[in-house]
């Protein structure tokens, strides 16, 4: 598998929530991470092509550090 960056399915994340605030989420491709585009702003990675949902994984946003 290697680190080359993977698209992830536009339905998978039509159904994908944020687990802390349950908002919805955004991909972003050059960094391969999902972002929470609702209350809490969560970044979550993304490895070997698998979304990591889970809230000890995330990373917080920069603001609230």
């Amino acid at each position: 598998m290697g680190s080359q960056a993977q698209e992830i399915n536009s339905e998978l994340l039509e159904i994908l929530a944020c687990p802390a605030c349950k908002g919805d989420i955004e991909y972003d491709s050059e960094n391969q991470k999902l972002i929470c585009i609702g209350q809490c702003k969560r970044r979550y990675p993304i490895r070997d092509g698998i979304p990591v949902m889970l809230i000890g994984e995330a990373e917080m946003p920069a603001d609230e550090a």
